[in-house]
């Protein structure tokens, strides 16, 4: 029998090298994308992978109803993936409700609300998993960052209650805090930059795969006996 992982944010680099490890462990996988498409991560994924299938779903979660568009492409489930997300780096007396309301939606109430929505499924199955990619500023907060690390820090106190719901259900919620990871979201930074927050983590910055491994880790049987945790993944930036 086929085990389906649903994979929000699949067109970012996470979601990219979570989609391969995933795929490479067994699962099918949905594959959630917005503006940028997953077609060939999908063609690339069913060649390796003959025996699994790999289907893009495509929706907007800056809309109040991405959870809803989302939740109709999906036809099974024994993991759900949230590594969606976009960043903002402003002063909060600089940010705009808009803004505010679209990391909400993005990372909060869409995630949650397809969750919600999905996991009728479980049912189906006696071990089955949530994981959100949360980050450390989520833990520890960040100037600058002040609504995406509140945003962050909701996934963290939503992944503890919700595992608490789920656990009777034989559902596993945690969550992975990467640390520095270097992605797209982080281009803006100058080498300098780069190099000032490199010295300040004792293994310096951390890689898309980093946090694939996690992942793999928490949703394939080798993490059964954990829920409601949260697993840092940031070279020793924050113990």
């Amino acid at each position: 029998m086929k085990r389906f992982a649903v994979i929000m944010g699949a067109s970012g680099a996470i979601g990219e090298a979570i989609a391969n490890q995933l795929a490479g462990d067994g699962w099918s996988l949905y594959l959630h994308w917005n503006s940028t498409p997953v077609n060939g991560l999908v063609e690339e994924l069913s060649r390796k992978f003959t025996k699994q299938e790999f289907i893009a779903v495509q929706a907007d979660f800056t809309r109040t109803d991405g959870a809803e568009r989302l939740a109709t492409q999906v036809y099974d489930a024994a993991c759900i993936i949230v590594a969606s997300g976009h960043a903002l780096q402003k002063m909060l007396i600089d940010t705009e409700d808009a803004e505010m309301e679209a990391l909400w939606n993005v990372h909060v109430k869409n995630p949650i609300s397809a969750i919600r929505r999905i996991s009728p499924y479980f049912h189906r199955y006696p071990a089955t998993y949530v994981v959100f990619i949360s980050s450390i500023w989520g833990e520890i907060g960040a100037a600058l960052e002040t609504v995406y690390s509140s945003v962050k820090g909701a996934q963290l106190a939503f992944v503890k209650a919700y595992a608490k719901e789920m656990a009777a259900s034989g559902t596993r919620v945690n969550a992975i805090s990467p640390g520095f990871i270097q992605t797209k979201m982080n281009e803006n930074f100058t080498e300098e930059e780069l190099t000032m927050i490199q010295e300040e983590i004792p293994l310096g910055l951390g890689l898309p795969r980093h946090v694939a491994d996690a992942v793999d880790f928490l949703v394939n049987g080798k993490a059964d006996y954990m829920t409601g945790q949260v697993l840092r993944v940031n070279g020793g930036w924050h113990m």
